[in-house]
This record gives C-alpha cells, sequence and structure tokens, in this order.
C-alpha cells in the first residue's frame, strides 16, 4: 500500500494513501470525534459534521470522515476555530434531540452524549422549535424514535449495503428531513425483515428493540410456570456486557443467572438445535431420493425468512418446513414435557433468550402454534434484554458460579448443536448427520474446514456413497441475492444452500451486545475487524469440547424419537416441528 507524509498539529506521519482524515489521524494517535465510529467512517456522509478539522489551504473546515489524505497536507486537528466548529455541530445537534437519557435504550452507550462530551457542548446554547418527529413501535421486533435521530446516515447505509433490503432513507430536506421508510411509513408496512441490523449500528437511542421485559415480569407475577431457553450465540456474547474481553465464554454464568432470576426451568436451545439437524437432514435426503424440489434452503433465521417471503415468494417450495431451533423447543415443552409432568400447557410460559430482534416477530407468526392457538413460545428477549434484567436485579456477574442448564428430558446437546450460531454452522452440523445417515459411518473429519469463515459466499463438495452434493453458504442479504437469482432462473449448481439474515450469523444478530470502539478501551483497535471472529471461537471451542459432536448421538433426541415423535419427518414431527410460510405484500395498502 502507497505512503503519503502528511502533518497533523506540526508533527510528522506516514499513513496510507487513500485513506480518510478520520481514519489516518486515528492510526497517528489522534481520537477525532466523530459519529461515524462505526467501521472508522464507512458508514459516515460527513452530515453530523462532528469530526471537523482545519486543513491548510482547504476553502474553510472539512469533515474528517470523508475528507481523502494526500502527500504533503497539513491538518490541524487541535486548534482553537476545529475544537469550537465541532463543539457547536453538537450543540446543534443536541437542540433538536429528545433528550430524555434516563429512559433511553442506549443509556450508557450513546454515543451523541460521548462526543458532547468529548467536546465540551452546552446545553440548551441553541434553543428553540424542535423538527417534527414520529413514534413508531407497530412491528414486534423494533421501535423507530425520530426524535433522537441525528441523521448520521449509518442506519441507512446498513440496510442497504450490508443487508440488501434498502427499506431506509433521507426524506424532505432541511429542518424536515427524516431518516426512515419511503414515505416515512411504519416499518410494518414496508419490507422490512426485522433483522435489527439498524440498531446496531445507530448512535443514539433512534433505533431499538421492542423490549418484552415485562411480558416476562407478569408472568412470574401471574404464577405461571415459565421456561427460558437460549440460543447458542448468546453464550458468546453476553459476558461482553458485564466488561469482559470479546471471545468471552459466558455459557456456566449465564445458566446461573438464569436462575437466580427465579425461572422455572433453565433449557439449552442446542438440544432443538440437534433436533432441527434430525429433521433437516431426513428432509433433504428425501428430496436427492425423489430428486424434488432443490436445492433446499435452512429456514432456521427469520430474517431471511421474511427477506424470502417479501422478495422470492415463488422459492417457497425450496425452503426446509423445519421451524427454528427455539420454536422447535417451545412446541415440545408445552406438549413432550407438559404431558410428562401433567401440567396444562395454558399454565406455562416459554421465554427464549435470542441474539436475533427477528425472532420477535417470529413468535407471532400463526404457523408457530398449536391448533388450539396457544404459541410456541411466548416472549424473546434479546442479549441485551437478559443482560438488563441481571443487573436490575443485583447479581453480580463476577461472582456467579459455572452451572449447566437443566438436564431432564431435553438437557442434552452435541457440539453440533452450538455451531448453529455461526455462518456455515448449520451447513456443517448438517453435513455431519447426512453423512452418516448414508454411509453408516461417520465423516473422516469432524470438522468441514471448507464450510468456516466470513467470506459472503462459501461452497463445499460432499461425496455421498457416489452423489456429490454441492452446498454453499451465504450471510447477509445481499450476499444472499445472487445465490437465489440463480435459483429463480433455474441456474444454480447447488443442492443444499444455508442462509443467515446478519453478517456473520448469529453471533452478530440485531440483539447482541453493541461493539463500538469508543465504549471499549481496552479491545485492540482491530476490533471491528475482529469480533465476529472471536464470538465464533467460542461456539467452536465448545464444540471441539463435547464429547458428542453429531446430532443423530444425542441420546435424549433419540430417546424422544423412540417414544414421542415416531420417525423423523413422520406425522408427529411434522405436527410440532414443521412450519410453512406464505407470500408477503411489500408495501401493504
Amino acid at each position: 500500500m502507497a505512503k503519503v507524509n502528511i502533518h497533523i498539529d506540526g508533527q510528522p506521519f506516514q499513513v496510507e494513501a487513500g485513506q480518510t482524515i478520520l481514519k489516518a489521524a486515528r492510526s497517528c494517535g489522534y481520537n477525532i470525534p466523530s459519529l461515524c465510529s462505526f467501521n472508522d467512517g464507512q458508514c459516515s456522509r460527513g452530515s453530523c459534521r462532528v469530526c471537523l478539522v482545519e486543513v491548510k489551504g482547504a476553502r474553510g473546515l472539512v469533515a474528517s470522515c470523508v475528507y481523502p489524505v494526500s502527500e504533503g497536507m497539513e491538518i490541524f486537528v487541535s486548534s482553537p476555530k476545529a475544537a469550537e466548529a465541532r463543539r457547536h455541530s453538537v450543540e446543534f445537534l443536541l437542540s433538536d434531540h429528545n433528550r430524555n437519557c434516563q429512559e433511553c435504550t442506549k443509556n450508557g452507550q450513546c454515543e451523541l452524549l460521548y462526543v458532547a462530551t468529548l467536546t465540551g457542548a452546552r446545553d440548551d446554547i441553541f434553543a428553540g422549535a424542535h423538527a417534527p418527529s414520529s413514534y413508531d413501535d407497530l412491528t414486534p421486533s423494533i421501535i423507530r424514535d425520530t426524535s433522537k435521530c441525528v441523521h448520521c446516515g449509518r442506519c441507512v447505509i446498513r440496510c442497504n449495503e450490508a443487508q440488501g433490503p434498502g427499506i431506509l432513507c433521507f426524506q424532505n430536506r432541511g429542518f424536515k428531513t427524516v431518516v426512515g421508510p419511503a414515505f416515512n411509513r411504519s416499518l410494518k408496512d414496508v419490507p422490512c425483515i426485522n433483522c435489527g441490523q439498524c440498531i446496531n449500528v445507530c448512535p443514539t437511542g433512534a433505533l431499538a428493540e421492542k423490549s418484552e421485559m415485562h411480558a416476562v415480569d407478569r408472568a412470574m407475577v401471574q404464577g405461571k410456570k415459565v421456561f427460558v431457553q437460549t440460543a447458542p450465540a448468546v453464550r458468546a456474547a453476553i459476558a461482553e456486557e458485564f466488561g469482559c474481553p470479546i471471545g468471552t465464554d459466558g455459557t456456566g454464568k449465564m445458566f446461573a443467572a438464569l436462575r437466580r432470576l427465579g425461572f422455572y426451568r433453565v433449557y439449552d436451545t442446542d438440544f432443538a438445535a440437534d433436533l432441527t439437524i434430525i429433521e433437516e437432514a431426513t428432509e433433504l435426503l428425501g428430496r436427492l431420493k425423489k430428486k424434488s424440489v432443490l436445492p433446499m434452503l435452512t429456514s432456521c433465521s427469520p430474517g431471511w425468512i421474511n427477506y424470502l417471503e417479501f422478495n422470492y415468494p415463488d422459492l417457497i417450495p425450496n425452503v426446509s418446513s423445519c421451524k427454528s431451533p427455539h420454536e422447535m423447543m417451545g412446541a415440545l415443552i408445552k406438549s413432550f414435557y407438559a404431558e410428562k409432568n401433567n401440567i396444562n400447557p395454558k399454565d406455562m410460559f416459554v421465554v427464549s433468550i435470542m441474539p436475533c430482534t427477528a425472532k420477535k416477530y417470529e413468535k407471532t407468526r400463526s404457523a408457530n402454534a398449536n391448533d388450539a392457538g396457544l404459541p410456541d413460545v411466548d416472549a424473546v428477549l434479546t442479549t441485551r434484554e437478559l443482560a438488563k434484567m441481571i443487573r436490575r436485579s443485583g447479581i453480580d456477574w463476577n461472582m456467579l458460579p459455572e452451572e449447566k442448564c437443566d438436564q431432564d428430558l431435553m438437557g442434552e446437546s452435541t457440539g453440533a448443536g452450538v455451531i448453529f450460531g455461526v455462518t456455515g454452522g448449520v451447513m456443517e452440523a448438517a453435513l455431519r448427520t447426512a453423512y452418516f445417515e448414508v454411509t453408516g459411518k461417520e465423516h473422516e473429519l469432524i470438522k468441514f474446514e471448507a464450510i468456516r469463515g466470513f467470506e459472503g459466499v462459501r461452497e463445499a463438495s460432499l461425496n455421498l456413497n457416489g452423489t456429490v452434493v454441492k452446498v454453499a453458504i451465504a450471510h447477509g442479504m445481499r450476499n444472499a441475492k445472487p445465490l437465489l437469482d440463480d435459483i429463480r432462473a433455474g441456474k444454480s449448481p447447488y443442492h443444499f444452500i444455508e442462509i443467515m439474515g446478519c453478517p456473520g450469523g448469529c453471533i452478530n444478530g440485531g440483539g447482541q451486545p453493541f461493539v463500538k470502539p469508543l465504549f471499549l478501551p481496552n479491545e485492540k483497535p482491530d476490533i471491528l475487524d475482529t469480533y465476529k471472529a472471536k464470538r465464533a471461537s467460542v461456539l467452536y471451542k465448545r464444540d471441539d469440547k463435547e464429547l458428542t459432536r453429531q446430532s443423530h448421538h444425542n441420546k435424549q433426541v433419540q430417546d424422544l424419537y423412540d417414544g414421542y415423535l415416531g420417525a423423523p419427518n413422520g406425522h408427529r414431527a411434522h405436527e410440532l416441528l414443521h412450519t410453512h410460510y406464505a407470500a408477503r405484500e411489500r408495501f401493504p395498502k
């Protein structure tokens, strides 16, 4: 990479050519205040003007997040003129901001408040009328409050460039500018997939998950038997909420905390992930044998399923009919567990701790309920919401012991179940079992290294007794789109495709702890490039340590089929563990 010579506040530096001043200055030890710190300014349009600096020869101050460095450039970060300009920029933002900080979901992690402190911004310096605002809480997953929006555009870039739906945009001009769906519609009236990636990059509380903590509290007060289950990816990130380094395994302390919060039973969704693999692998092998609709697409990610129903309803026959693991678990708690323990399902309340905001929508789908209309899952809490419950209860995370989940009936799990939380994990787990079902022996290498990684699309092949099965993995809807277009055009070479809605998979879901370098002083500067791999390593390490690493060897799952479900993909299994999908209007009237 070519280098250029620059001066910052009179000091000489060599930096990479083509970088923005913001990124170059940070590499030289200057933390210029900004509201586009996520991905080093890549989510910036230079609109907030918080990162202004002086450049010799330039006409006026420049936004360092969009202004590239050049040979011989002289930059002044610390000059009184630049410092005052940055302070005024933040004061302008504060003048039109709803400052109800005490009840804000970003309290303690608000980037606007952080840069206000850095710049010495004063309150009510530019007091006056506020721009018109709107409050949208009509989806089960996401709340949008434009009174807190600072028009940074990070959500717009994330929705368009990383995810693909592109439902967010800038509208109007000047004082009437709004960031949101076209015509400022509700998120429920546009093809939003509820993935929550916009929440992850929002610097303020303008976007937040719709909390269901009150529903859990109410169920406990009512005396219901409140069951809780935790997704594989939650353990890979929950410890971050309590100051632990990214990549800390929080499994044991998480289970201990859930018991102390008063849940009736504490289960691991990994059990249902193993069950999902048995059903999904059986379905895939059945399609291959009958030469039915191929490629088969995975169904575990509700954000991806939402995208499918809005944009590719013609491909619904390609999608596995398996419910996602937490929905399978909920269905079994309210049937199998209820019958074994003589409990009325109406007296049960199932809570899923998930890394995903789209799961909040998923639980409301009518197809994820029994014949009496009783939902499989009653409430979904994100990883962040669980952390809030733990903190408000006064539980000291660091003092918690390492405990296991409850082991009765549905407590056993395998390494295959835990890797569900990372892109490629579902595919790898499914291939471990599919290979065994066809050949009668285990694959020589338990790990499928070709499937692992964070490239947007990965592919591999597996020989099943002479039949070469071609597979592909995609994460994030922008990466998945070309694969889907090929299927639609009849050009897909694959037999099985795993799709996850969020970049990196569930470890980077819309309900996971925020990864913002300004609040992570003990992490290395490259944390935005490495955090997904660090979280993934938690799951892969657990897989490596498990004595049982293939779903078909889960003894409790075997007993469940023998004594309750019957054959995989059989009648009883379909009643409880499978679902269906339907086309949805992109812009309902």
